[in-house]
């Protein structure tokens, strides 16, 4: 999977790769040729107090020297630039796939696992990208050189070179191999403490409420500590790598001087070429080690790379139609043909042949028990969920043949739980028309019976809003989810039990002028109150999945048992009539 990421993402940088390359080969065979140059002026310069060799050598290295330096700032700007660029593309393209995933989707990873892909994750790889650009691809070319160059000093100190890498290489691969495991282990722990934390956040009055402070820090604690202990374990083995690579490197260097000392001695191997042959040794072995580096961080992209690409790979259970049909009107009737839709695993539906017809210029309610299936109804309409069995048309076509833009463009819903994003009242708002102007705001502000408390804002439309809208109460905040929908003038307006905190005079007035509104509209309305639908043209009595009555307010009364026990309640019997 990390190959296929890298192919994919780092395939429009080939210029910038192939500069990278360029460079950074470029400042490593400069590096390689140093030693050389510096063994000539010990053995022809000083040696013979040859001043003349000694200056132009010294030149010589010096020239080198600048052009490696430069060839290494533009090899690193290069592979910084094509590092930073990935990680941005491949934030994006996951972005862009959760933000085309159904709810079965969304569930399936869970909101804070797609947050640590989408940050965590593609951070390790791109940590990656960076360190590949930067030193890896210096490793190799250093180390075959070194190795010639090595040679060209002197053959029969090679024996160390043959020992003391097979002798690295062997030892990182035992610890990487140790580390692999650990990594994985860790992405896991990081989506745990996310989790965690993010419940907590997200429910911190439940949590004050029911005094369930030291449960929550428990919970917390305990999911802190595996991943301290999973990220300790990995530590150790990462701490170790050093030390040893090290060790081997020192021992390799006194063996050079110990053996290289006995060949001077008898005339064999001048001072300058052991000197260099000592300075190719630890070029070779720091080669190795900064692969070390890289074998330390490729585990744990690798795991990132894994996560990345099941989010990158997971098919949408709600697909685009690859030929997407126009409707021939832009109406707004809403049918529901023998729609039945099960949770995957579930052992029954959730809704069974449901069929009904919602029209322009009726409002239509839904009403039933807690659980009878009626947010999954609604779910259906906009597709975020696809029906298991028949079908639900718009306009008489089926929504998995419309264009899903053209779907969304149709239909106005305020969900059963109201979110405002950070920003502004005026920016909440425009969420339903990038176009709206001042007024037609206002004007949805007031249908939605939230102007006064807007006007009285210092700020206005401006006044700020914070994530989630908890900065207003909780029927402020449905009536700005209303005033949304109420801006993108829909031919469908669908109420998610839009209306449960909000005392009955607001929802009264709110229901009145809804009325004269969005007249034109098809209205769908789904309540647990019975006062809020009492007026609705068509009532449906939904349980267990199932319609068991439909009719108005007053017919239900009189011919459905289920509607008559709702109703007796949460209305006294001269009230419901």
């Amino acid at each position: 999977m990390l190959g296929r990421i890298l192919r994919r993402f780092l395939a429009p940088y080939r210029l910038l790769l192939l500069g990278v390359i360029l460079f950074q080969a470029a400042q490593t065979i400069a590096s390689l040729i140093l030693p050389s140059l510096n063994a000539q002026i010990i053995d022809d310069g000083v040696a013979k107090g040859d001043t003349g060799t000694i200056l132009r050598l010294g030149a010589v290295m010096l020239v080198i020297t600048v052009v490696q330096i430069a060839c290494s700032i533009v090899a690193v700007y290069f592979g910084a630039r094509t590092a930073m660029a990935f990680g941005r593309d491949v934030r994006l393209a996951v972005f862009t796939r959760v933000g085309a995933f159904s709810e079965r989707e969304l569930s399936r990873f869970g909101a804070p696992s797609l947050i640590t892909r989408t940050t965590n994750d593609v951070q390790q790889v791109q940590m990656l990208v960076l360190m590949t650009c930067t030193m890896l691809i210096a490793t190799p070319i250093m180390s075959i050189g070194g190795v010639i160059f090595a040679l060209q000093q002197d053959v029969q100190l090679s024996w160390i070179l043959v020992v003391a890498v097979p002798a690295l290489l062997v030892s990182v691969f035992l610890i990487v191999s140790r580390m692999v495991p650990q990594f994985r282990l860790m992405q896991v722990r990081i989506d745990a403490v996310n989790r965690v934390l993010r419940e907590q956040l997200t429910g911190i009055r439940v949590v004050r409420a029911f005094v369930r402070e030291r449960h929550e820090t428990e919970r917390f604690a305990e999911a802190n500590l595996a991943l301290t202990d999973t990220a300790v374990r990995a530590g150790r083995w990462f701490a170790a790598m050093f030390p040893i690579v090290l060790l081997i490197l020192n021992v390799s260097s006194v063996a050079v001087l110990w053996f290289g000392a006995f060949r001077i001695d008898d005339g064999s191997l001048k001072v300058g070429a052991l000197t260099a042959f000592l300075t190719y040794l630890v070029q070779i072995l720091m080669a190795v080690m900064m692969a070390t580096f890289l074998a330390a961080i490729l585990p744990r992209a690798s795991v990132s790379a894994d996560r990345i690409g099941e989010v990158l790979e997971a098919e949408s259970s709600v697909a685009p139609p690859l030929r997407p049909v126009a409707a021939a009107a832009r109406r707004g009737v809403v049918e529901l043909r023998h729609a039945t839709f099960a949770y995957p695993g579930a052992e029954s539906p959730v809704l069974t042949d449901l069929s009904f017809t919602a029209e322009p210029g009726r409002t239509t309610a839904i009403i039933g028990s807690t659980g009878a299936g009626k947010t999954t109804l609604v779910n259906l309409l906009p597709r975020l969920f696809d029906v298991t069995d028949g079908a639900v048309l718009i306009d008489g076509v089926d929504v998995r043949d419309l264009d899903p833009d053209d779907l969304w463009s149709r239909i106005g819903l305020v969900p059963q739980r109201a979110y405002l994003f950070t920003g502004t009242i005026a920016s909440n708002l425009r969420y339903g028309d990038p176009d709206a102007t001042d007024e037609q705001l206002w004007a949805a502000l007031t249908t939605a019976q939230a102007a006064d408390f807007v006007s009285a804002m210092p700020a206005g439309l401006e006044s700020e809003i914070a994530q989630g809208g908890t900065n207003v109460s909780g029927g402020q905040r449905q009536r700005l989810a209303i005033a949304r929908a109420l801006v993108k003038r829909p031919e469908i307006y669908v109420f998610d039990d839009s209306f449960s905190a909000l005392d009955t005079a607001t929802d009264a007035r709110l229901r009145a002028a809804l009325g004269r509104d969005v007249a034109g509209a098809t209205v769908i309305v789904v309540a647990q109150r019975v006062s809020t639908i009492v007026e609705a043209d068509r009532i449906l009595v939904l349980e267990h999945g199932v319609v068991v009555a439909s009719g108005t307010h007053a017919e239900l009364l009189e011919s459905s048992p289920e509607y008559a026990e709702i109703v007796s309640s949460q209305l006294s019997m001269e009230e419901a009539r």
